[in-house]
């Protein structure tokens, strides 16, 4: 099983929001790897629910792909910011999968604590840390796991 970061920012869909939905598709995805990535995510993968473009930013929680994904409706609406002209039904461009809440953690992992821990600083959060939908190894996902029960 893989495990992913999926980032948000939390003025547009936060972890909370997550919650009280229980589960959400991952809507909006406009760069062709951070599709990729989402197409490569299989039903019981997590990953790790990720607040950016907030003071601090950091991974805040986990959630859960219940399903694999599918187009991206907002990419046929014209009325939608995610609108892309150059999709079709018969050809769509942008996928998401459906997430759903499995936790939120008591704080925030900070990007600053990421950075400075050993075994996170190959993370691609650390490496490429502009896109929205990543990758994480086993190793990456152990020792966060670790910072985020630690006291």
């Amino acid at each position: 099983m893989a495990h992913w970061l999926l980032k948000s920012e939390p003025n547009t869909f936060s972890i909370d929001d997550l919650a009280a939905k229980k589960v959400e598709h991952w809507d909006g995805v406009r760069n062709y790897q951070a599709r990729n990535n989402l197409r490569a995510m299989k039903v019981g993968e997590r990953a790790f629910f990720y607040h950016s473009v907030v003071a601090p930013q950091g991974i805040v929680g986990i959630c859960e792909v219940v399903t694999e994904a599918y187009p991206d409706h907002t990419q046929f609406d014209p009325s939608s910011t995610y609108f892309d002209p150059k999709a079709t039904p018969e050809k769509p461009r942008w996928y998401m999968p459906d997430v759903a809440f499995v936790e939120k953690f008591p704080r925030t992992i900070t990007l600053k604590e990421i950075k400075q821990t050993p075994g996170l600083q190959d993370m691609a959060l650390v490496r490429y840390g502009r896109l929205s939908v990543q990758p994480v190894t086993q190793d990456e996902w152990n020792v966060v796991m670790a910072l985020a029960e630690a006291e």
